[in-house]
C-alpha cells in the first residue's frame, strides 16, 4: 500500500514538471500584434476662401528728414555757444554767435550811407543834385545794407529748422576753421525711411498709401507712415525702385539711424487658406503637400502651392478645392489609402 501511494505521488510530480517545461503554453504578459488594417486617428480641417494679406516686409534705416549743417561763410573766432549735443531747437533760434567786429563796421557803415543818401535825396529835390549821382549813391546803399545782413546771418548763427543737435564741432573761443560745420542739426519731426521695391511690385504702389513700420529698438510699438516719394528711376542692379516713406515720429522716439521694418500691403487675395500644420514637406524634393479626406475616410497625398503664410495658416494658390478636408494632426501616421478616424 505505501508502495503504490509512493508511485502515485511522483507520477503526479513529473506531470506538473512536464507541464511547467512545456513551451508552447502561452505567457500572459506576451504583447498583442498591432492591426496593421487599424483606422489611423486624426485631426481635420476644411479647405475655405479668405481675404488673404499680401504683405512684404523690407529693412530700412531711420534717416532725418532734413540735415542742415550750420557754419559761418569765413574763418573767425566763436565768442558764444547757446546750445548742446541732444538740445532741440526751433527754426530761427540762435545757436552760436561769432567775432562782431566786422558786423559792428559793416553797421556803422551802413548806418552813414543811410545818412548821406537821405541828404542827397534832399538835394536832388532842391535840383542841386544830378539824377545819376543820386542812383550811384542808393546803389551804394544797397550793396552796404546786403553786405550787412550778410555778415549778420554768418556771426548771429541761427537754425533754420525745427529739430535736433546731432554735432558740436567747436569751443567757446575757437577759431572756427571751415573744415566741419560749428552744428549739425537734423529735423526729426517727420522721419523718412528709403526702400528698395522689386519691380514686380513697383506698379502696385502709389504716392500716399500707408504703411507700417516696426523698430527693434522699441519692442510693441508700430508707427503709421506714408509714401511720399517714388524716385523716377529703377537700380539695374537690384532691379528696384527707392521709395521714400513719411513718419510723422511726433514723440520723437524714432532717431536716425534706427533699425526698422517696413510692412507693404499690396492689397488681398481671395485664396484658399488652410491651418499650416496641415502641410507636410516631401524629403528629399522639397514639394509641398497635404492629406486629403476622401468619402470612404481613407486618405489621399495632394501636391499643393503655398502662397502666404500668415498667423498660423497657409495660402493655398494651387492644389485644393474649397471644402477639401484636410488632415491637420496624425499626419505623421499616414500615407495615402490609409484608413483614418476623426476624432477632432
Amino acid at each position: 500500500m505505501k508502495k503504490t501511494l509512493r508511485t502515485i505521488l511522483l507520477a503526479g510530480m513529473a506531470v506538473v514538471a512536464v507541464s511547467c517545461g512545456n513551451s508552447s503554453a502561452p505567457k500572459a504578459d506576451a504583447p498583442m500584434a498591432a492591426d496593421p488594417n487599424a483606422a489611423v486617428k486624426v485631426n481635420v480641417a476644411t479647405a475655405t476662401f479668405q481675404d488673404v494679406p499680401q504683405d512684404e516686409i523690407y529693412t530700412a534705416t531711420v534717416e532725418a528728414n532734413a540735415t542742415n549743417n550750420i557754419a559761418p561763410q569765413t574763418g573767425s573766432r566763436i565768442q558764444k555757444i547757446n546750445v548742446e549735443i541732444g538740445d532741440f531747437v526751433r527754426a530761427g533760434q540762435v545757436l552760436a554767435e561769432m567775432d562782431k567786429l566786422q558786423l559792428q563796421q559793416a553797421k556803422l557803415q551802413m548806418v552813414n550811407d543811410s545818412t548821406e543818401l537821405s541828404r542827397l535825396r534832399k538835394l536832388y529835390e532842391q535840383g542841386a543834385l544830378a539824377k545819376a549821382d543820386l542812383e550811384s549813391m542808393e546803389l551804394a546803399y544797397n550793396v552796404r545794407q546786403a553786405t550787412y545782413q550778410n555778415l549778420l546771418e554768418n556771426t548771429v548763427l541761427r537754425s533754420p529748422i525745427n529739430g535736433v543737435v546731432t554735432a558740436r564741432n567747436y569751443d567757446k573761443g575757437d577759431m572756427y576753421t571751415m573744415g566741419r560745420p560749428l552744428y549739425t542739426v537734423q529735423e526729426i519731426t517727420p522721419v523718412k525711411l528709403i526702400v528698395g521695391i522689386s519691380e514686380s511690385d513697383y506698379t502696385k504702389i502709389k504716392k500716399g498709401d500707408s504703411v507700417m513700420i516696426s523698430a527693434d529698438a522699441l519692442p510693441g510699438r508700430s508707427f503709421s507712415g506714408k509714401i511720399n516719394k517714388i524716385y523716377p528711376t529703377m537700380e539695374a542692379g537690384t532691379h528696384t525702385v527707392n521709395v521714400e516713406i513719411v513718419v510723422p515720429n511726433s514723440d520723437r522716439v524714432l532717431r536716425p539711424g534706427m533699425y526698422t521694418k517696413v510692412e507693404i500691403n499690396y492689397a488681398n487675395n481671395h485664396s484658399i487658406v488652410v491651418p499650416d500644420i496641415a502641410i507636410v514637406k516631401m524629403q528629399g524634393s522639397g514639394q509641398k503637400t497635404v492629406y486629403v479626406v476622401n468619402g470612404d475616410n481613407t486618405v489621399s497625398l495632394k501636391v499643393v502651392k503655398l502662397g502666404r503664410h500668415f498667423g498660423s495658416n497657409y495660402e493655398i494658390l494651387e492644389g485644393l478645392e474649397e471644402g477639401d478636408v484636410v488632415v491637420t494632426k496624425g499626419n505623421a501616421n499616414v500615407k495615402s489609402g490609409s484608413k483614418i478616424e476623426i476624432i477632432g
